[in-house]
């Protein structure tokens, strides 16, 4: 059961109640990342009906965004051919906490703040005073889920929580900007034992005043971490990848 805390804005929320609308939230946010994934588009080719538009094509990765229908900030999209790197040596590091250290090194707190599952959890992320505009200040309270398609296809899903559960669980700093992750993850396909094919969404809103052009400028920059993402996989091979 959810009630409003008296004179806040945040909600007193059960653990089954919140597990429940994670649970629910992240199965559209899995079935917007398969979309987006759709292995039967090849990479570059721009496919009117999807709404996807291919910005950049080069060495064999495409950056490419979606305009949202609600008019607020664009979705952007890559998608990599990984050669030897192994599904499950990627999976090991296309996480919440691993992205943000990559989105911006001043990442000063990154912590669990509740396992709701096996594969379900919430987590702060908290950037410093000497981020990037883009994160200055700004705190994320965002699930991440991780599944298993039966095709054997990985998906991470990350988003934020909305405001009101989220100041419930984890009340917001004086100092913090708290800002909204709307969507974001991975989709992680085996093309044989030592390549795979990799999709990462991410749609950012970091609260306060920052012009739409800018903070658009900068989420297509963040959908580019994947590069430094293979890096950190080929540097902790899984046991039993060959």
């Amino acid at each position: 059961m959810v009630s409003p805390a008296p004179c806040s804005g945040s909600w007193s929320i059960s653990e089954d109640s919140l597990k429940r609308y994670v649970q629910f939230a992240s199965e559209s946010c899995i079935q917007e990342l398969l979309s987006a994934s759709d292995s039967t588009r090849g990479i570059g080719i721009n496919n009117g009906n999807d709404g996807w538009k291919v910005l950049t094509l080069e060495n064999g990765v495409e950056i490419s965004k979606r305009r949202s229908g609600n008019g607020s900030f664009h979705t952007f999209r890559s998608r990599w051919l990984l050669r030897s790197v192994s599904p499950q040596q990627f999976i090991a590091v296309s996480n919440a906490i691993d992205a943000a250290k990559q989105w911006d090194s001043d990442l000063v707190e990154a912590r669990y703040i509740k396992d709701l599952d096996d594969n379900l959890s919430i987590i702060r992320l908290k950037f410093g005073d000497n981020s990037k505009p883009l994160f200055r200040n700004r705190e994320f309270i965002v699930y991440e889920r991780r599944e298993t398609m039966e095709d054997g296809t990985l998906v991470v899903a990350v988003a934020s929580l909305p405001k009101e559960i989220a100041a419930g669980l984890q009340p917001k700093q004086n100092n913090a900007i708290r800002g909204l992750l709307l969507q974001s993850g991975w989709v992680v396909e085996r093309l044989d034992s030592d390549s795979c094919m990799v999709t990462y969404v991410v749609q950012l809103d970091p609260a306060g005043w920052m012009p739409k052009c800018f903070v658009n400028r900068l989420n297509n920059k963040l959908v580019k971490i994947i590069e430094n993402l293979k890096k950190l996989a080929q540097a902790c091979p899984i046991d039993g990848d060959t």
